[in-house]
């Protein structure tokens, strides 16, 4: 082999490692959070920063085990309403002065009840898990109102809402970040370092090849949704203490913006492809684009505008980065092999 050809073969090396949507959006994230900072007025203050993580803590902590339930090429459209649920049944039972050491776990128990619902009909009754989480998005927000109406419920205990508010002893580092890095290491670890994350992928990329080789995807599926509720219905707790209110509507629309950020962050919503550090890059990018805007006055309806224009570039960047690369291959080896 020539000098030359190692040294292009080195470099091929280096740009399939280095050169992929995860080093792209996070790139990006930087880029954006560095203009920002220098365009934006109070963007890069140590205020803003407790801000920020607050806005993109219930994204985060609902995009972790959408990106395992997307990658299983399946979705999960009911995050929001699991959330209001959960709220709406969190403000009841503090009407009916139950201690709110109950109420947390009974709300987190509630939240896996809910997306066991949704495992049920998606793995047992075989249903597409488009149309039932559509469907559970609407049941759900509609028991929320029946739990809750329109009334809303804001007297929690001070020590819990200023905790979740508040921040680590003597730093600027919001107290409600340890919760987002501490579940973003377990479910990375879960889909990368482990067994059920090497199935996850595997039952993505061929439901019937990961059966032929031994997983179970219907359990599989079962427990990602049993997960997701879970985790919706702590973001739900931790959305009413941040707020000090419990709402039947708390969470509205955010399911929208938890999937642009995980298909942002170059999950493939074919299933079988994506990772976790572009889906926390992509969560980033998103509400620090929310954050700038609002700083800028800009309305809820542009913000809407914005996270519209990001699920679809999201879908869209990665299948013409893909048809960019193949075109590419296809001519270097028409070059190297004109024959």
């Amino acid at each position: 082999m020539s000098a030359e050809t190692a040294i292009e073969s080195r470099t091929a090396g280096l740009t399939a490692k280095f050169a992929n949507w995860n080093v792209a959006i996070i790139a990006v994230t930087v880029v954006v959070l560095i203009v920002a900072a220098a365009t934006v007025e109070n963007f890069g203050t140590s205020q803003n920063f407790g801000f920020l993580i607050l806005d993109l803590l219930p994204i985060a902590l609902v995009a972790l085990p959408m990106t395992l339930v997307i990658v299983t090429g399946e979705i999960d459209l009911s995050v929001a309403s699991t959330l209001g649920l959960c709220s709406a049944v969190m403000g009841s039972l503090w009407n009916s002065n139950q201690p709110i050491e109950t109420i947390i776990p009974l709300c987190l128990l509630l939240g896996a009840v809910l997306g066991a619902v949704n495992g049920f009909f998606v793995t047992v009754l075989g249903l597409p898990s488009l149309a039932v989480t559509i469907g559970t998005l609407a049941l759900y927000r509609g028991l929320a109102f029946v739990v809750l109406g329109d009334s809303a419920v804001a007297d929690f205990p001070v020590q819990y809402t200023d905790w979740v508010t508040g921040n680590i002893a003597g730093t600027s580092i919001p107290n409600v970040l340890l919760i987002i890095v501490v579940l973003a290491a377990v479910f990375g670890v879960l889909l990368h370092a482990t067994p059920i994350g090497r199935a996850v992928f595997a039952v993505g990329a061929s439901e019937q090849a990961a059966r032929f080789a031994g997983v179970r995807p219907g359990r599989l599926k079962f427990w990602l949704y049993v997960a997701s509720g879970l985790v919706s219905g702590l973001a739900g707790v931790l959305w009413t203490l941040r707020y000090s209110s419990a709402r039947a509507d708390n969470g509205a629309g955010l399911e929208l913006a938890v999937v642009a950020a995980v298909l942002l962050g170059g999950v493939s919503i074919f299933g079988g492809k994506g990772a976790l550090p572009g889906v926390i890059a992509g969560v980033v990018l998103l509400a620090s684009l929310q954050n700038a805007l609002r700083l800028s006055d800009v309305s809820n309806e542009a913000l809407n505008v914005v996270t519209g224009v990001l699920l679809i570039v999201s879908v869209l960047a990665p299948n013409l980065a893909n048809a960019v690369r193949g075109s590419v291959q296809r001519r270097r080896h028409r070059t190297t092999n004109p024959l």
